[in-house]
């Protein structure tokens, strides 16, 4: 069995296909990033992008998946980060960091999907994704900061019009 991880292909051999896609990442593949939470799909800490969706990994059977997936460590490289990545670090996000690359996955999806998300857009996307330190409000502070990142620098005008 082949899947597409990170923009590579990687051989789990002969894989059980209902094994968890978690597992397979993090045990075959030794992507430790993604994290266990919670094992139902209720918490988002496995959060994984399944070409460029946020999925929880916890839950699909790796003879299930088709497409590529995205972990962590395939979002950005410490040289280069993904702007979520950047912004996490700008606003000093993490407390405990448990549940934090399942954040930002899902945060980098959201901004994927739009990017100019609302407070209310933010916290609908993000309200699937647990955090026990409840450090939503710097989440919140981040995606705001990543979308600003992300934009273009507006156009100064001309001739001193201001």
């Amino acid at each position: 069995m082949k899947l597409i991880v990170n923009g590579q292909e990687r051989d789990l051999g002969d894989a059980d296909p209902q094994m968890p896609l978690l597992w397979a990442l993090r045990d075959m593949l030794g992507l430790t990033g993604t994290k266990y939470g919670c094992g139902v799909a209720q918490c988002g800490a496995c959060t994984v992008h399944l070409d460029g969706m946020a999925v929880r990994a916890c839950q699909i059977r790796i003879g299930d998946v088709a497409g590529d997936i995205t972990t962590i460590e395939g979002l950005g490289t410490p040289a280069d980060p993904h702007p979520v990545q950047a912004a996490w670090i700008e606003e000093q996000v993490a407390q405990c960091g448990y549940c934090q690359s399942g954040q930002i996955m899902s945060a980098a999806a959201l901004l994927a999907l739009n990017d100019d998300p609302t407070d209310e857009d933010i916290d609908r996307a993000m309200s699937a994704n647990l955090c026990r330190c409840a450090t939503y409000p710097r989440i919140r502070a981040a995606i705001r900061r990543a979308r600003d990142i992300r934009r273009p620098p507006c156009p100064r005008p001309r001739g001193g019009a201001f």
